[in-house]
């Protein structure tokens, strides 16, 4: 944590208090409000379909129907699509979502006091690496089901662990590469989450620092620009994840089925 004259970044996220012994943070219930504003729109826009869409219904419909076409183009196949449609579109909504709510007047400006220590009571949801590791998790985890389940364990595993080959060298080869391929996929946790994490958390502080700096003139403008971020980062994740469902669910170059 640092603190200089009135300029105050902390790295971690804040402890409010406890509940049931697990501790409850500023970035916590920051994300609960999130969720609570997403469940209320999907409440009040999907209660009533028609056959004979209105305006807003409509809208939603073409947005829906643009994103699954696509998903059916990546996967080649419009039931997939569909399959893991839900799966995508919840997580860009909530990223986009969290980082939207960021420029709102009450996040950061609304303060606690727990301990004699004076905190704020909503903090950008992504600027918890614990919120953005969470959400890498529970990707990676997806891509490996998905995979695993799509083409068989033992045939999935032999993406990485062959000793297939007419020589040893080959053999030894295949191997290697399989075992980088491994590193690779598991490596994903570590970008997925440091790539969200770090964006937000970097424009936060940029934005902090001009605004005690020159708060008259810069904050609009990068406001503007950092909301334009966010939404890209949300993009990036959801993207990345629907991309890495695609190959975790090909099968290996050579097992007789084609391979992009």
């Amino acid at each position: 944590m640092e603190e200089h004259a009135g300029l105050h970044i902390a790295l971690s996220a804040e402890r409010l208090g406890t509940f049931l012994g697990l501790p409850i943070t500023n970035t916590l219930l920051s994300a609960w409000l999130v969720m609570s504003v997403l469940i209320i729109i999907a409440i009040v826009v999907g209660r009533k379909p028609t056959l004979i869409p209105g305006k807003v219904q409509n809208f939603f419909e073409l947005i829906f129907e643009f994103v699954i076409g696509y998903m059916s183009d990546i996967f080649g196949n419009r039931k997939r699509a569909l399959t893991f449609f839900p799966f995508i579109a919840t997580i860009f909504l909530f990223i986009a979502t969290s980082n939207l709510f960021d420029f709102m007047p009450f996040v950061g400006s609304i303060t606690f006091t727990h301990e004699g220590e004076t905190m704020s009571l909503f903090r950008p949801v992504n600027t918890d690496l614990n919120v953005t590791l969470a959400l890498a998790i529970i990707s990676v985890i997806t891509i490996e089901v998905a995979g695993i389940v799509a083409l068989g364990f033992w045939k999935y595993m032999n993406k990485f662990f062959t000793f297939s080959g007419k020589t040893i060298g080959q053999r030894f080869l295949n191997l290697t590469v399989g075992l980088i391929e491994f590193v690779s996929e598991m490596s994903r946790f570590i970008s997925f989450s440091f790539r969200l994490f770090g964006n937000i958390f970097a424009g936060e502080v940029l934005l902090a620092v001009v605004a005690y700096f020159m708060p008259y003139l810069l904050p609009v403008p990068l406001m503007g620009f950092e909301t334009f971020v966010g939404v890209v980062q949300a993009a990036v994740f959801a993207m990345l994840t629907l991309f890495f469902l695609k190959l975790a669910m090909t099968p290996a170059h050579g097992s007789g089925e084609a391979h992009h």
